[in-house]
């Protein structure tokens, strides 16, 4: 059974804004005080009109936020340039516009805003509001990486691991996965835990992509739980557990994995890691082909053969069920672009 590949940073994900605007005074010494009270004033207005919209969203008020954070934008804050992008980019208080979302964005990202640079790299890799665009996405990533956002680190790993808009490094790009992983992101947990199981980029190491993996399945990511239950089915890493296998794959499994609900189902027939039951076993057989398993099919079909009338009637009614509860987990080849969709919420100073 392959093992789940690399993923890029995912969906519904918040995203934090920080920075502020930068000032300079010049000129002479009168000049100086003018231009100086000129722009605490313009500052003292961008903060009232930041202040008045990030209440506004919090009411739900999203019409009075966005008029709010376009004054302040316009005034050249940076939060809230990165606030009205999101707006744009939701919908929220107006039509949704990728384009004035990817403008406002790129403002806040020219003034540092880490967030901004990550959702702008997010854009410029998705073609969102404007040409794709993955050398581009590639150095916004990158700065938002360098002021430490994980979402970032991760995805620049991906776009280093593919070689999309940079050229391919796969040592670099662990080294990025590994800056995420150690702040806690799912996902870059399971990217370095397959580098460390298939060899890329580092050396190959069992015992580490056990840990990574573990790192990852425990924090809920479906593809992690079904690697860690191939390893645990095939004792590489670790002694080989039949139960621990059963217990990573009925995780992922009820997450709508197809790989994980057919190597369930197969567990059930072979009475492995749990008691033997045929009608369980052809629960998730069925799951994982109608998940768009296809090697499930003749699992399934040779299990039917040893079920009665009434026992597969009622794996029928069960796997019913059980797909109306389950969503479907997303691709294992979820690496193959950095395709996530910009989110976020109005972040506060």
């Amino acid at each position: 059974m392959p093992a789940h590949n690399k993923q890029t940073a995912g969906n519904g994900e918040n995203i934090d804004g920080s920075g502020g605007v930068r000032m300079r005074l010049t000129g002479s010494a009168s000049f100086a005080r003018l231009t100086g009270l000129f722009v605490v004033l313009l500052f003292l207005s961008a903060c009232t009109h930041f202040n008045q919209g990030l209440t506004a969203y919090k009411h739900g008020d999203f019409q009075r936020a966005l008029l709010e954070f376009r004054q302040a934008a316009e005034s050249g804050d940076a939060e809230a340039q990165h606030n009205l992008g999101l707006m744009y980019v939701r919908g929220q208080g107006t039509e949704q516009n990728n384009m004035e979302a990817r403008h406002w964005f790129r403002k806040a990202a020219e003034q540092g805003t880490a967030a901004a640079q990550y959702n702008l790299g997010l854009m410029c890799a998705n073609g969102q509001g404007g040409p794709k665009d993955t050398v581009e996405a590639a150095r916004w990533y990158r700065k938002a990486a360098d002021q430490g956002d994980p979402k970032a680190q991760l995805n620049l790993g991906v776009l280093y691991d593919e070689g999309d808009g940079i050229p391919k490094n796969q040592a670099e790009a662990v080294h990025w996965y590994r800056k995420a992983a150690d702040k806690g992101l799912a996902k870059a947990q399971f990217n370095l835990a397959v580098a460390y199981d298939k060899g890329e980029g580092i050396a190959q190491d069992d015992k580490e992509a056990v840990r990574w993996y573990k790192k990852s399945a425990e924090q809920g990511d479906p593809h992690a739980q079904y690697n860690l239950g191939l390893l645990y089915d095939e004792g590489k890493g670790m002694p080989q557990d039949d139960k621990e296998a059963v217990r990573w794959y009925r995780k992922a499994a009820e997450q709508g994995d197809p790989h994980a609900q057919h190597n369930l189902g197969l567990m059930y027939a072979k009475g492995e890691g749990i008691a033997q039951d045929n009608v369980s076993a052809h629960l998730w057989l069925t799951l994982a082909r109608l998940s768009g398993y296809d090697d499930a099919l003749r699992s399934q079909e040779a299990l039917a053969k040893k079920l009665t009338a009434q026992q597969l009637a009622d794996s029928q009614k069960l796997a019913k069920d059980w797909q109306a509860r389950l969503s479907p987990a997303p691709s294992h080849n979820d690496h193959t672009g950095t395709r996530a969709e910009v989110e976020g919420k109005p972040a506060p100073r």
